[in-house]
């Protein structure tokens, strides 16, 4: 089914025409309105869809981001500092006897990392989901101890987390303006 509705540009300049489609990934129920750059802005948010090159590039933007995990059977969330490797995957080093890293090592997790402008109503936010592990292999320990960042709270003994990005996602609000040309400042 498609639909044309008229919204904003992504940079918030003007009118595009959006055409209504189904949400390929789910069962067909959320509409969503797709622009001429092929990204998708969801009809009840507002928010632009991010690729995931555009979710890979925002992702070397900022050296904090927060690693969700699952601790005693609850979600837990701790901010890291973080850079990424040259495929992509998301790299951590932390203390080899800290709970994050036993709690993590060959578990799904996810990594989010943001930027908001609170002035203009708008930002970003992107979330990487794949599994992490411990780096054991010496040679890309050594590799790794070059280009990772320091831990905040250097060990005697580290040890790296990779997240493989099996899943990444990104929405932006861009210029504080919803779909449907609401301005959102106060």
């Amino acid at each position: 089914m498609h639909r044309r509705r008229q919204g904003l540009s992504p940079a918030g300049r003007g009118p595009v025409a959006l055409v209504r489609r189904r949400h390929a990934a789910e069962d067909g129920a959320i509409p969503l309105y797709e622009a001429k750059d092929g990204l998708a802005m969801y009809d009840n948010d507002g928010f632009r869809e991010l690729d995931r090159d555009e979710c890979l590039r925002l992702l070397t933007k900022v050296p904090v981001g927060r690693i969700v995990h699952t601790r005693h059977a609850l979600p837990a969330v701790l901010p890291v500092n973080f850079c990424l490797d040259g495929d992509g995957s998301v790299l951590l080093r932390t203390s080899a006897s800290s709970e994050l890293a036993r709690a993590v090592d060959r578990s799904v997790v996810a990594f989010e990392v943001d930027e908001v402008d609170t002035a203009r109503n708008s930002g970003w936010s992107v979330v990487v989901t794949g599994r992490a592990t411990v780096v054991t292999d010496p040679f890309e320990r050594e590799r790794l101890a070059r280009i990772a960042p320091r831990s905040w709270v250097p060990s005697p003994e580290e040890v790296f987390v990779r997240i493989r990005p099996e899943l990444v996602t990104g929405r932006e609000l861009v210029g504080g303006r919803t779909l449907y040309g609401v301005d959102l400042a106060p």
